[in-house]
């Protein structure tokens, strides 16, 4: 299995120093997403990219529909990522669906992790009686139609919407990355995240975690954020960036590096 993951989901080492730093990219995109803000860290960290299962540069027949259905199996692809590369520690920086991949991964294997870094992390993206996740079923349900409808129609209407700021080759590259993605797989995987609940098992992580959020997200509300801090059972601390957008780390590159090299450093 070792040598296969490494092959199949385009693990990459980059850098040198003597600690592993982790970039996990999150839903609709892939490892790409993390080139602006590389040479702010493989100076001094051995950093480690991967590809999800479910992005467009992985071969689409290592999707295994039956096996995908939630997000343990994300984490076993992670987890023998770092077995197979000798890991015995790391710190973690997952974007979006990858936070919670790596919240599920630090309560397997907390050894592993010296920290969490969480970017436009949610527990759960549905409003609940307490808890305000940013969407109604309703308005779910409504988005999965538009996407079998006309996936390439919902692409160039929800790109934009999620990078938010008005930085142009931002929603670009983020179109390119979902257009690579086959429409069914998409749609399997959102159905999949929308229909996750984590809010149960934050106060089973006990590793350090930063969560880093955008003054304005789509996809992710403030409050979210705070929730998280308040749950989660390891010291976290929270990081307000002054941009807007679901996506930071390709529209504002330059504004979320030294967060994450702050955090790396405390």
């Amino acid at each position: 299995m070792g040598s296969l993951i490494l092959e199949a989901l385009n693990v990459r080492v980059e850098g040198q120093g003597d600690k592993f730093l982790v970039f996990a990219h999150g839903f609709g995109t892939d490892q790409s997403a993390w080139q602006r803000i590389l040479p702010f860290f493989t100076p001094y960290y051995r950093v480690i990219l991967f590809d999800l299962v479910c992005a467009g540069s992985v071969n689409p027949d290592y999707f295994n529909f039956r096996r995908y259905t939630n997000l343990e199996a994300y984490v076993d692809d992670l987890l023998n990522i770092l077995d197979t590369l000798g890991v015995d520690r790391c710190f973690y920086v997952g974007h979006s669906v990858s936070a919670m991949i790596g919240i599920l991964a630090s309560i397997r294997r907390p050894e592993l992790f010296t920290k969490l870094i969480m970017i436009g992390a949610s527990p759960r993206f549905l409003n609940d009686k307490d808890y305000h996740g940013g969407f109604e079923q309703e308005e779910i349900e409504s988005v999965f139609v538009a996407m079998e409808a006309n996936y390439e129609a919902w692409v160039n209407g929800f790109a934009p919407l999620a990078v938010g700021a008005d930085v142009p080759a931002a929603v670009r590259e983020f179109s390119r990355t979902l257009f690579n993605m086959r429409p069914d797989i998409t749609l399997f995987v959102s159905r999949t995240v929308f229909s996750s609940d984590l809010r149960g098992i934050l106060g089973l992580v006990k590793v350090p975690c930063c969560i880093i959020q955008t003054s304005k997200d789509v996809s992710v509300p403030a409050s979210v954020a705070k929730y998280l801090k308040n749950h989660l059972g390891g010291k976290t601390t929270v990081e307000m960036l002054r941009t807007e957008g679901h996506l930071p780390h390709l529209s504002a590159p330059a504004m979320l590096a030294p967060v994450i090299r702050r955090a790396l450093s405390r």
